[in-house]
C-alpha cells in the first residue's frame, strides 16, 4: 500500500524557446532542485515519487521536452537529439533562474541526455541518478526503432498504448494506460516522438563512457528487474565501470518501476539527494 502525502503536485510552465515548457513541481521554491528527465515518455512516470522528493526539503521540477508530454512545440530530428535536447535542457533552467548545484535525474532516453550534461559539464551536478536509463548501446528498443520514419497515426498511439501496458506490468489498469497514453492523441506530439524514435542514437551514451568514468559525482541506479530491453545487466555493469556509483535493484517491476514501487524509490531518492 503507498504512502499517503499531504504534498500538492502543481503542473506549471515556463517559457522557452518562445514556447510553454510545462513541468510537475512540489516542494518550496527556494528548495534545492531536482532536474527530472524522461525519454519516450512524459513526466508522468516521476509523479508517483515527487512527494516523497518534497517532503524530504527538495524542490522537483519534472519537465516534459519539448513538443512532448503538456509542453508545446515540436520536435523535428535534427532538434530531437540528445545533444540538441541537452542544450535544450540547459536554456529550460536558465529559464527558471537557478543557479549553483542541481541534483539531476533521468529516465529512458532522458538518462541519454543527463548523462550527456554530466559528462560535458552543461550544469553544475551535485548528484546523479538514473531509473531504467539507456545505457550503452542498450538503445533504441525494437519497438522504437520500428516506428522510425513511419506514419503519425493511429499506428504510433496504439503502439504506445500496447508498450506502457507491458512496462507498467502488473499495476497497468485501464485508467492508468489511458492516462499515460493521454498525449499521444495529439499528432503534434506523435510528430515530435517520431522525431525521438527516429533521432535515437547509441552513439550519444557510448561516446560518454571515458567522460562518465572520470567523473566522481555521486550517483544512483534504481532498475526495475523486469526491463526486458533496458536490462539490469546494463545498470550492473555502469555500477563497475563509474565510480561513485550504487545501484538498487526493484523485482517484479519492468521500464517505469516508479509505478510498481513509490514509496521505496521515492525514499531512495530522497536519501540519496540529501545525502
Amino acid at each position: 500500500m503507498s504512502e499517503t502525502t499531504e504534498t500538492t503536485v502543481l503542473r506549471t510552465a515556463v517559457q522557452v524557446d518562445g514556447e510553454p515548457a510545462s513541468y510537475l513541481t512540489a516542494g518550496r521554491q527556494d528548495a534545492p532542485p531536482v532536474l527530472m528527465l524522461h525519454g519516450t515518455y512524459w513526466s508522468r512516470v516521476w509523479l508517483p515519487v515527487l512527494g516523497h522528493l518534497a517532503d524530504a526539503g527538495l524542490r522537483p521540477l519534472a519537465v516534459d521536452l519539448p513538443g512532448l508530454g503538456r509542453s508545446a512545440g515540436h520536435l523535428v530530428p535534427e532538434t530531437a537529439t540528445v545533444p540538441a535536447l541537452a542544450d535544450w535542457v540547459t536554456r529550460f533552467v536558465s529559464a527558471l533562474n537557478i543557479s549553483g548545484p542541481i541534483a539531476l535525474a533521468g529516465h529512458d532516453i532522458g538518462g541519454a541526455i543527463a548523462q550527456h550534461l554530466l559528462a560535458h559539464n552543461r550544469l553544475d551536478v551535485s548528484r546523479f541518478a538514473l531509473v531504467n536509463s539507456v545505457l550503452y548501446d542498450s538503445w533504441p528498443a525494437p519497438h522504437v526503432a520500428q516506428f522510425r520514419g513511419g506514419d503519425t497515426g493511429e499506428g504510433v498511439l496504439t503502439a504506445r498504448r500496447q508498450a506502457i501496458a507491458r512496462v507498467l506490468a502488473g499495476v497497468a489498469t485501464e485508467s492508468l494506460i489511458a492516462d499515460y497514453a493521454d498525449p499521444w492523441t495529439d499528432e503534434r506530439v506523435r510528430r515530435s516522438w517520431m522525431a525521438l524514435a527516429g533521432a535515437a542514437d547509441n552513439r550519444y551514451t557510448l561516446d560518454l563512457v571515458p567522460a562518465l568514468q572520470r567523473s566522481t559525482t555521486p550517483k544512483l541506479l534504481i532498475w526495475g528487474e523486469d526491463d526486458l530491453h533496458e536490462t539490469v545487466d546494463y545498470a550492473e555493469r555502469f555500477a563497475s565501470d563509474m565510480p561513485s556509483t550504487t545501484l538498487i535493484r526493484i523485482p517484479n517491476a519492468d521500464h517505469i518501476p516508479t509505478e510498481n514501487a513509490p514509496d521505496l524509490i521515492g525514499r531512495a531518492l530522497a536519501g540519496f539527494l540529501t545525502a
